[in-house]
């Protein structure tokens, strides 16, 4: 007789995969939380805001670092500063992780919104304001179901009401940050077009957390119990009625008020008193248990989501942190940087008024190092410059540029750019007799300076 297959370990005897089997028994169930359960969590526990806010102040914190010309950069960072474009991703973010959703209005000159943002069309000045819509503020249209199609999977279009009335945006004018992305559209739970809280991963654990801490708490006002045993206080409660209730608080009560730190107690000598003290002795091994099952299920390290010092000899925490900033990174490039490619693309056409090629930004590293650690950067940095001019391997002019930028935007020597100009150093070619100054920058030539003449002698006293 040929025994069917059976995916999984199975024991008549021990009850292992049977109807017997407690385990096999066990369902995972989808604990959908409402708004407003999001909103009380992120206002009153401080673990689940941690969870929110950490990884998305994270991504944004050291911001990004364009390469282009001096000039370029100040412009563009100051197209970003205009429409406060960090602090708008930052609470976008933010609003995303919480709702599992949100989104960037960029606002143009265009009137039709159902058209596609093109950046192409967008001059100097183009992009007029930045708005940050939560999830529950706009809402995510027919879903694309053409595979040939690059937007397949996404929605066709979003709408929102305003005083107006109801407008349809384009998806192409919205900066789309999701939550915890779904597997399947099919499971979106009541949102349709977005994803899941990130809290929804790691609630039980929260809860847990809070409930083992709220115990612990209250636990605290039961530590110590003093039990009174009086002769006869059943049959007194069974035959006294409210007379004897009344003399036994009463009696307590006078006992409670005189009885004190250095203060006497009277009983009967038939009475006893004994005091019962809880213990606390393992306690702080099952909260540190909660505290990982935490860490874990929002993959954030316990030294960042407690702010505690790491455990152990020769233990530092920067394994776990530079593990979580790794995984902060794959925030950026795989979610931000998409989200934001058509933003960017308009910004820098609407900061320069053109697209140069050569413009380009990376995330700044989050890991920031000390002060003698960017010393030594920037002196292994300039020595690679010189090292490259001296073979010809790049003009002077270029390496200047190159060195300038790379001091300033790694932090070495900070307002260096600014202040370049005003340092002229030699020529192009380090030949002999040639005193010919130019800006390491502009790479434009510096009058020389006249000889100092000599003060006129001074008149003779009469």
């Amino acid at each position: 007789m040929q025994m069917p297959f059976l995916d999984g370990l199975k024991n008549i005897v021990a009850n292992l995969g049977t109807g017997r089997d407690k385990a096999s028994h066990s369902a995972y169930y989808n604990n959908t939380i409402d708004d407003a359960q999001l909103v009380a969590m992120y206002r009153t526990s401080a673990i689940a805001k941690k969870i929110i806010d950490l990884p998305a102040e994270d991504s944004l914190r050291e911001w990004r670092e364009w390469q282009a010309s001096a000039d370029d950069i100040s412009k563009i960072e100051a197209e970003e500063n205009r429409l406060c474009l960090h602090a708008n991703l930052v609470r976008t973010s933010k609003r995303a992780r919480l709702f599992g959703g949100a989104a960037i209005f960029i606002g143009t000159a265009e009137q039709d919104l159902t058209k596609p943002l093109v950046p192409e069309r967008i001059s100097k000045g183009g992009l007029k304001y930045l708005s940050v819509l939560s999830r529950s503020e706009i809402t995510a249209g027919e879903i694309e179901r053409d595979p040939r199609l690059p937007e397949y999977g996404t929605p066709r279009m979003y709408s929102m009401s305003t005083n107006t009335g109801q407008i349809d945006i384009h998806p192409s004018r919205l900066v789309i940050l999701q939550g915890d992305e779904l597997p399947d559209d099919r499971f979106h739970g009541g949102h349709h077009g977005w994803s899941d809280p990130v809290l929804n991963a790691c609630l039980n654990d929260v809860r847990n957390m809070d409930a083992a801490i709220g115990n612990v708490a209250s636990l605290i006002f039961e530590a110590k119990i003093n039990v009174i045993g009086i002769k006869g206080f059943a049959e007194g409660l069974r035959n006294g009625g409210p007379d004897f209730e009344q003399a036994i608080l009463s009696r307590q009560s006078l006992n409670a008020t005189a009885k004190g730190v250095n203060g006497d107690l009277l009983m009967d000598s038939d009475d006893t008193f004994t005091t019962r003290t809880a213990s606390f002795a393992t306690l702080p091994d099952i909260i540190d248990r909660f505290m990982q099952m935490t860490s874990a299920a929002s993959s954030i390290p316990m030294t960042l989501l407690f702010g505690m010092s790491p455990g152990g000899l020769n233990s530092s925490g920067d394994a776990d942190t530079r593990g979580y900033y790794d995984r902060v990174k794959v925030l950026q490039s795989l979610e931000l940087q998409p989200a934001l490619a058509i933003l960017d693309e308009c910004l820098i056409r609407s900061a320069l008024g053109s697209r140069p090629k050569e413009v380009f930004y990376s995330w700044r590293p989050l890991w920031q190092p000390t002060a003698k650690e960017r010393a030594d950067t920037g002196k292994i940095m300039a020595e690679t410059i010189q090292i490259a001019v001296n073979i010809d391997a790049v003009s002077f002019e270029a390496g200047g540029k190159a060195l300038v930028n790379a001091l300033t935007e790694s932090g070495s020597f900070p307002g260096l750019e600014g202040y370049a100009d005003e340092m002229p150093v030699e020529g192009d070619d380090f030949g002999e007799g040639d005193d010919t100054l130019r800006s390491p920058v502009s790479g434009q030539i510096a009058p020389k300076a006249s000889a100092p003449t000599s003060p006129p002698p001074p008149k003779p006293k009469r």
